[in-house]
């Protein structure tokens, strides 16, 4: 049986940065990812890392200050100051590694204004930044001599007494069960961008992480903060860097008009995230877009800008839309892209339940609240995937390995087994899916009532229900990707359903849940976060107040 100090659970950004700081603190660390490290879904993050360096001028607490004020005041404010005054040290770490950042004239790393900063502090690497980290970070798992396990599927938590022991994986090269012992699990599977369609995240991003902390008795808060992105392509949702408009490039509607000039005069296109995307749909619902959507212009940005600094998104236009974006407008509209919502954690990714630990997407510290800052993510997944290495680590060298179960595999293999016997004749996992996806895109997305909510959930639930009778085609046990797409599916549904529930019971708007019927922001009921987890199979609800340091709720104005 395998057995390791820490075991991480996923390859990006926060996986990798959590597995190194473990290992760096001299304890047996492993990596469990269901596929290669650099195909891990911090590979897509295009637009860059914000961060505070004194030298620009700049200061933690002002990037605290947009974060928080981005957030809709939802985030806990301890953890942004955490995650603000350690960014500048995180980005310098990642240059000492090797990462080549872009630089401006004089030669100093360069920066580009992202949306809700008062300021430039978006440090990138053209319009890669994310490819560029975690290449960098891949080779010094490698260095480190890190054990990683690519291409093997979690099933499962093993929680003995209420604490996290270890895991039940599957070789998905071979289909071997087996049990693997920990004395700390940290989660940092990225997100669930895949319960919606469409969306930009990869296929690879179904919640699994989540759902198995929310199965073994984690709670799950913020859920109903789902961040529809305002610049994702038309044709298929592919994301359009935020960088482009930190570049400077417009929105304009079908009549050619600078709408955001309307909805967030001193911001405009920089404007926060929900805000924008609201203003977009708006526009859209309204009648001035085209075929539903609006126009990314870059035009006048001129083709060395764009060549040089937005080459990946240059390439996305012309592949999937057929637009040269150096001389016309790409049409884009919002689409599902980010979950500020995950398992519960404090500042050192540690949940309720001991040894198990959560950072990067899938975790909510809460740093990102209502609405996450672009290029906020990027540094979350560093600053809190290495706190949670440090910490677990740390935690380790005072626990003992525990026995586990033989029974545990059984009943896993077990589950496998029934779902290969199913009776061909019922439907696969591809048209439930879909119908998740379409359900949750057309009654979560931008704008919400409690009508549209309510039938989302009671649409999940024959969901579920169908689910139980799918069928696997493949009865093999090499390289069963229609298993594996099935196993995610029923991770995906209980997501799902926790962020209708999560949405339905936040009678307020604020940040990216805009209710039509609860059209106001409520400080006095709903400054507080919504807990969603299991207990014998109840779905139980709590509330958690924000916690405020130095910084009152106050209107947001762009």
């Amino acid at each position: 049986m395998l057995e390791y100090d820490v075991v991480v659970v996923g390859a990006g950004l926060a996986g990798m940065r959590a597995a190194l700081a473990a290992k760096n603190n001299g304890v047996s660390v492993a990596v469990i990812t269901k596929v290669h490290p650099v195909r891990s879904h911090s590979n897509a993050a295009q637009g860059g890392i914000n961060a505070a360096l004194t030298d620009r001028g700049d200061t933690w607490e002002d990037h605290a200050f947009d974060t928080i004020k981005g957030s809709d005041y939802l985030a806990d404010q301890d953890a942004v100051e955490v995650m603000c005054r350690e960014a500048g040290q995180e980005v310098i770490n990642m240059e000492h590694m090797g990462v080549i950042f872009s630089r401006d004239a004089e030669g100093k790393l360069g920066t580009r204004a992202f949306g809700g900063q008062r300021q430039a502090r978006t440090f990138f690497v053209a319009d890669f930044t994310g490819q560029a980290l975690l290449h960098v970070l891949y080779e010094q798992t490698i260095k480190s001599e890190i054990n990683v396990y690519e291409e093997w599927f979690i099933l499962s938590l093993i929680i003995n007494d209420e604490k996290c022991e270890g895991l039940i994986i599957m070789d998905i090269k071979s289909g071997k069960i087996e049990a693997l012992k920990a004395k700390a699990v940290i989660m940092a599977s990225g997100g669930l961008g895949r319960i919606f369609e469409p969306s930009t995240n990869a296929l690879i991003c179904t919640g699994d992480g989540m759902a198995l902390a929310y199965r073994g008795g984690a709670q799950l808060m913020d859920m109903e903060m789902v961040q529809y992105h305002p610049t994702t392509l038309k044709s298929n949702g592919a994301l359009m860097s935020e960088g482009a408009r930190g570049e400077g490039a417009y929105l304009i509607n079908a009549n050619g008009d600078r709408f955001m000039e309307t909805y967030a005069p001193n911001m405009k296109e920089l404007a926060s995230r929900d805000v924008v995307s609201r203003s977009e749909q708006t526009e859209i619902n309204e009648g001035r877009g085209v075929d539903g959507c609006v126009f990314l212009d870059c035009r006048h940005l001129g083709e060395k800008v764009i060549n040089e600094k937005l080459s990946q998104i240059k390439e996305l236009a012309y592949d999937f839309a057929n637009v040269d974006m150096t001389k016309e407008p790409v049409p884009i509209r919002p689409g599902m892209h980010y979950q500020m919502g995950g398992i519960k954690t404090n500042i050192d990714g540690e949940t309720k339940i001991p040894g198990l630990y959560a950072a990067g997407e899938v975790a909510c510290v809460s740093v990102h609240g209502g609405n996450r800052l672009g290029a906020n993510s990027l540094l979350d997944t560093l600053v809190f995937g290495r706190r949670s290495g440090e910490h677990a680590s740390d935690r380790t060298k005072t626990e003992r390995f525990s026995s586990i179960d033989s029974k545990l595999i059984e009943d896993q293999k077990a589950l496998i087994q029934g779902l290969l016997d199913q009776p061909n004749d019922s439907e696969m996992f591809g048209s439930i899916r879909l119908d998740m996806g379409k359900t949750m895109n057309e009654h979560l997305a931008v704008f919400r009532t409690q009508q549209g909510m309510e039938t989302a959930l009671t649409k999940i639930s024959e969901l579920k229900n169908r689910y139980k009778t799918v069928h696997v085609p493949d009865k093999g046990k090499v390289f069963n990707t229609n298993l594996i797409f099935t196993l995610e599916l029923d991770f995906m549904l209980d997501c799902a359903e926790s962020i209708v529930i999560s949405g339905l019971e936040r009678k307020e708007s604020r940040g990216a849940h805009t209710r039509i019927d609860y059209p106001d922001r409520d400080d006095n009921n709903w400054l507080k976060h919504i807990l969603v987890s299991l207990k014998n199979q109840n779905k139980i609800i709590e509330y958690q107040d924000v916690k405020i340091t130095q910084w009152e709720t106050q209107k947001r104005t762009y």
